[in-house]
């Protein structure tokens, strides 16, 4: 009997360690999710669409409903979620917070994590743009780190002055984004009001676009301005990142390099969307 309780106790007390040590683990590390809204409209028609405010598409609901869910089965709980000023990233993360059962979360939105502007481009078909411009002249456009598609002025409908979400900031008469400027308003706002929420031990949930992603994984994972043309981020999809208590990426197996978190779901299936996006203007 005494042989029995003791091992007992020995195994009770083992299983409290592995316990303690995995909270312990878990403290030391923080949970970031990134996730690009589902399809959008103009996504479907193949549109460029950067600061234009097009809902999601029907597949575009049904991506943001499995991306959810993916997060739920991940066991996955957000503390806290920062978006765009943009329906379909707002949509997207109602729909993860819904799957999740996280919707009474803080949730900061920001025109900071908004799509890149294209300006001149906007609301342009990118193969007709194609055949207008040439493939290597959009390709610079769409894919340079730094060099910006034409800008539109204050006479255009796309110029931020003339959307009442963005009367509170001040902007160039002249005015389209690269890849590079995009990063000059991701890494800031990522600075002071995203990377304190996730120094305090919470886990961070964003929901977002391409370019705004794109420019934050660069800065996440130092990727190269060479290296970050090829990069394409599947719309849907969970990106879960754990970083360290510098808040740098810890390598996750199975990564898409040059990326160090890793994507929830059908792998092969990521590998496709990740292609799609890359033959948008082929």
């Amino acid at each position: 009997m005494f042989a029995v309780s003791k091992s007992s106790s020995l195994l009770a007390s083992k299983a409290a360690f592995r316990r303690s040590f995995a909270a312990f683990q878990q403290a030391d590390k923080h949970t970031l999710v990134l996730v690009r809204h589902g399809e959008s409209t103009w996504n479907l028609a193949n549109k460029f669409t950067g600061w234009y405010d097009c809902p999601l598409s029907d597949a575009g609901h049904v991506e943001a409903a499995e991306g959810g869910k993916l997060i739920h089965e991940a066991g996955i709980k957000a503390n806290v979620a920062f978006t765009s000023l943009q329906k379909r990233a707002i949509r997207t993360l109602w729909y993860v917070l819904e799957e999740t059962d996280r919707m009474w979360i803080p949730v900061t939105k920001s025109w900071k994590m908004n799509e890149r502007h294209y300006g001149g481009l906007q609301g342009l078909d990118k193969q007709e743009t194609v055949d207008k411009y040439g493939k290597d002249q959009v390709l610079v456009w769409r894919r340079s780190y730094d060099i910006p598609p034409p800008t539109v002025d204050t006479s255009s409908e796309h110029h931020p002055s003339n959307d009442e979400r963005y009367a509170d900031a001040e902007w160039p008469e002249e005015f389209t984004e690269s890849l590079a400027t995009t990063l000059d308003r991701v890494v800031p706002f990522w600075d002071s009001d995203i990377a304190p929420e996730l120094k305090s031990g919470k886990t961070v949930l964003i929901t977002a676009h391409g370019n705004s992603l794109r420019a934050l994984v660069k800065h996440l994972d130092g990727i190269d301005e060479s290296e970050i043309s090829d990069l394409n981020i599947p719309t849907g999809t969970p990106l879960v990142y754990e970083l360290d208590d510098d808040l740098k990426p810890i390598p996750q197996e199975g990564a898409f390099s040059p990326l160090q978190g890793r994507y929830l779901g059908d792998q092969d299936a990521i590998r496709a969307r990740i292609d799609g996006v890359k033959n948008q203007t082929k």
